[in-house]
């Protein structure tokens, strides 16, 4: 009887997510990440850049930055937007980006959303890596987009 409740006790503790790195690489995403099945899983939209220069002409790439400042935008954004629900970006296990060639450029700026991306992930605060795809898109929303981001997050089991 005993013994039984103590299998039941274990059954019972909460899981973790497990996130596997990339053998042999310190590029900063997750190989793979294994979610529990008790945890809540939470689906963000994907978010776009906020204008960071007020000055600029209304709607241009000026507006909104290079590639690097449109990335911290977007994940600044979707930082608050996890806050609002009680997560971090440390809960972030999924992400899927969308870039958009600048203008005059051959394809996307991969180095510019890379430094943006690193400021938040990979970090000694935030060192909890996502499984992440990358796509190169002809267009957003806005011609002045150049990122969005989409992220699943996971909310572990209490």
């Amino acid at each position: 009887m005993v013994a039984g409740l103590f299998v039941l006790a274990l059954g019972a503790q909460a899981q973790e997510v497990v996130r596997h790195a990339i053998p042999g690489s310190s590029f900063p995403i997750a190989r793979a990440v294994e979610i529990p099945p008790d945890a809540t899983v939470v689906y963000i939209s994907g978010a776009v850049p906020s204008v960071i220069d007020e000055t600029a002409e209304q709607g241009s790439a000026d507006a909104y930055g290079d590639t690097e400042a449109q990335t911290v935008s977007v994940l600044q954004s979707i930082e608050g937007t996890l806050a609002d629900l009680g997560l971090t970006m440390g809960d972030v296990f999924k992400m899927q980006v969308y870039l958009v060639a600048p203008d005059g450029a051959d394809g996307m700026d991969f180095a510019g959303f890379m430094d943006g991306y690193t400021q938040f992930f990979g970090t000694e605060d935030q060192p909890n890596l996502p499984a992440r795809s990358v796509f190169e898109v002809a267009g957003l929303v806005s011609p002045a987009w150049l990122v969005e981001i989409e992220v699943t997050a996971v909310r572990p089991p209490e």
